[in-house]
């Protein structure tokens, strides 16, 4: 069996990544593409194009929508897609603010389908690993997190540079390393923050350095920015063990062999699509399968945070 999957919007991370990735999985098939540009989504090779986001939810031939669109785009297509009963896989963040987070998840539980925030880097075997070591106490009690998303160059005009439109460097990367941190640590919460922030773009910031400290021991860093140099960092130190990503690709690994440092001992992971890895688990969830997928209450928990560092 495999799952019908429509795509909104037929942009940089569809033609460079995810639709490639939804083709790979093996139980998941790129049923049609709606974008603007009919062009690009044709460039796509779906077995059909729409050419408004709308026909293609109220297609009866989809089972579930991938939405990659611009952030303020996510929730309303999300509620149109759940309405009609179908299952969603969207792009983060995957709402602009927590309230709304809650809402739709609500909403799909009453619907009765399947709602997932497509923060890919969550699949990736090392990630998984990470998660792995640090709930299961091998590393101990941790004592400190850092993970940065940085990197230069968001041309002018980018919805990215515009608060209206979902901008920022922390609800646009910085959701990255947060989601690792609440992956680790899934039940600290309320954390006293100190944070840092450059603005620019139309009053979007530019970069956002925060310090969160949790029950008094546990002390997380993030930065994330638009306008420091390319850094993807990420580091965590317990009290029986140090875990550190060696390359500068902690988050975007994709395609390439990748290794995590333990202590004194480096374990090695082949090349892999995480991507491909996200369809397939939500494929198989919605087929009935049990893949892990990212739940509900983390992706309201990083909703949760970036609200309170903004």
């Amino acid at each position: 069996m495999t799952v019908r999957w429509g795509v909104l919007g037929a942009g940089w991370i569809v033609q460079t990544a995810t639709a490639q990735a939804l083709r790979g999985a093996p139980n998941a098939h790129l049923a049609a593409v709606a974008s603007r540009d009919i062009e690009r989504a044709r460039a796509l090779q779906p077995d059909r194009v729409h050419a408004s986001y709308s026909n293609l939810i109220e297609d009866d031939d989809i089972d579930a929508v991938y939405i990659a669109l611009a952030n303020d785009q996510h929730a309303p297509w999300i509620h149109e897609a759940i309405s009609a009963g179908k299952h969603v896989l969207c792009e983060k963040p995957l709402t602009m603010d927590p309230a709304t987070t809650r809402e739709l998840f609500r909403a799909a539980d009453d619907a009765g389908v399947l709602l997932v925030e497509a923060a890919w880097s969550m699949w990736h075997p090392r990630m998984r690993r990470i998660v792995e070591l640090v709930t299961s106490g091998l590393v101990g009690d941790v004592e400190e997190f850092l993970g940065t998303f940085t990197f230069e160059g968001v041309p002018d005009g980018n919805y990215r540079l515009d608060p209206a439109r979902g901008g920022g460097a922390l609800l646009d990367i910085g959701v990255y390393p947060l989601h690792a941190l609440v992956g680790c640590l899934p039940n600290l919460t309320d954390p006293h923050v100190d944070v840092e922030r450059t603005l620019g773009g139309l009053g979007v910031d530019l970069t956002t350095r925060a310090r969160m400290t949790f029950d008094q021991r546990t002390r997380a860093s993030v930065v994330a920015s638009f306008a420091m140099p390319e850094s993807q960092r990420l580091l965590i130190r317990g009290s029986e063990a140090r875990i550190q990503v060696p390359d500068e690709q902690a988050f975007t690994s994709w395609q390439v062999p990748t290794s995590l440092l333990v202590g004194d001992h480096e374990e090695s992971f082949p090349a892999t699509d995480a991507y491909r890895d996200m369809f397939a688990a939500v494929s198989s969830r919605i087929l009935g399968g049990s893949d892990w997928v990212l739940s509900p209450e983390a992706s309201v928990r990083v909703a949760d945070l970036v609200e309170s560092l903004r």
